[in-house]
């Protein structure tokens, strides 16, 4: 009996020589990337997600707190996407106090690891606001 090589393998070892041709890879940080991100203004978010098309809908700072207890239900799994849409919901109107309680209510469904991980997240947005200030 012959062994067949894994085509996945034969993939990611593929993906690995391909990186390695790019000097820039080794240099790249997420964090450095995630400065670079800049918040959406909250005038654009209503315009976009809010009630400006929607008249009598949710506005942007529902919506925004809603996808912060979607992310922690999903156990707050990518750090880049939880803490922008932090600093969304931020400039939008919500407090530290609505997140922190939208976290804690989605507890109940996610769990206190998941909980837990999301406010750390979360708390490293709020000390780099103050920070900043």
């Amino acid at each position: 009996m012959t062994d067949t090589p894994n085509p996945f393998e034969a993939l990611f070892k593929q993906a690995q020589e391909l990186t390695k041709a790019f000097p820039t890879v080794d240099a790249f940080s997420p964090k450095v990337f995630e400065a670079m991100m800049g918040t959406m203004p909250k005038d654009m978010m209503e315009m976009m997600f809010g009630n400006t098309v929607n008249k009598g809908g949710l506005d942007a700072k529902t919506r925004l707190l809603l996808t912060i207890a979607g992310l922690t239900t999903q156990g707050a799994q990518v750090d880049t996407v939880f803490r922008q849409t932090v600093r969304h919901a931020l400039e939008a109107g919500a407090t530290e106090q609505h997140i922190k309680e939208t976290i804690a209510q989605t507890s109940v469904f996610a769990g206190i690891p998941a909980m837990t991980r999301a406010l750390d997240l979360a708390g490293q947005v709020f000390d780099e606001r103050k920070d900043d200030a």
